[in-house]
């Protein structure tokens, strides 16, 4: 098996394991030896597998379905493998010899690369200037995104302020487009916005040439970034995919520590 495919196949089996060698528990293990009947080559790779990673202990070893080469690819803000010979996708997180998580690495530069595509004069603003900012993809009707909503404000009473760069996805759910453009022709946005996300559904919705040019322009810089699902954000030029609170919550927290969140 190629190289390659042996690392990855690693990297599914240890996916929950995000520092090989730093965060294995210490322990008297007792090596257990190479397993029988396996393949000249296959007896090597499970040898150089065992010398590698000298801190875990591997109790099965033997072929994999993936087969031939394999390539890798985005889909929804996640980084995904394919193995065209055996017609295998694989899910997985791919570390190298030295316990370096080399799918999170891509997954940033693929970020950063799509970050080109934002422009932050476009954006819907809410929070103030000086305070952290994220970049927020969002659909009205998202429960998720409504979730987001309400974690920004209880932690802006903790003192932790965020400036949200807010931009709509309106190919989602039916009505995201016209609640958008409500949001964006109200006298108020940022109150029109918190009471949309809170639940309030108005009898009419407004209309205006302003807010639909700012629904279709977010609807192009949705296809140029390759947004997919909401909520989306991007983070100190990290993408980051749903409502991930305890990663948000971490980030927040050395903010703090760093004293760039406001009190």
């Amino acid at each position: 098996m190629p190289r390659t495919a042996e690392i990855l196949l690693l990297g599914l089996a240890l996916a929950t394991t995000p520092a090989l060698a730093q965060d294995a528990p210490t322990q008297a293990v007792v090596p257990t030896p190479p397993d029988a009947g396996l393949s000249t080559a296959a007896e090597e790779a499970q040898r150089e597998l065992r010398q590698t990673f000298t801190n875990l202990t591997f109790e099965e070893f033997g072929p994999a379905p993936v087969k031939g080469p394999i390539y890798q690819a985005t889909a929804g803000g996640r980084m995904i493998y394919f193995a065209p010979e055996s017609g295998h996708l694989l899910f997985a997180a791919v570390y190298d010899k030295n316990g370096v998580n080399v799918t999170a690495l891509a997954q940033d530069a693929r970020a950063r690369k799509r970050l080109g595509a934002i422009d932050p004069a476009d954006a819907l603003v809410i929070g103030p200037a000086g305070a952290p900012k994220v970049i927020e993809f969002t659909d009205p009707d998202c429960p998720y995104c409504q979730a987001l909503d309400r974690f920004w404000a209880a932690k802006a009473t903790e003192g932790k302020v965020v400036q949200r760069l807010v931009y709509f996805v309106s190919g989602i759910h039916p009505e995201a487009a016209a609640k958008a453009e409500h949001i964006l022709c109200s006298p108020d946005k940022v109150a029109a916005f918190k009471a949309m996300y809170a639940g309030a559904r108005p009898d009419t919705l407004l209309k205006c040439a302003s807010g639909s040019a700012k629904v279709t322009k977010d609807a192009l810089t949705v296809r140029k970034t390759g947004v997919s699902g909401t909520p989306t954000l991007f983070i100190d030029g990290k993408l980051i995919s749903g409502f991930q609170q305890a990663e948000l919550e971490a980030w927040l927290e050395q903010k703090q520590g760093r004293g760039d969140a406001r009190q």
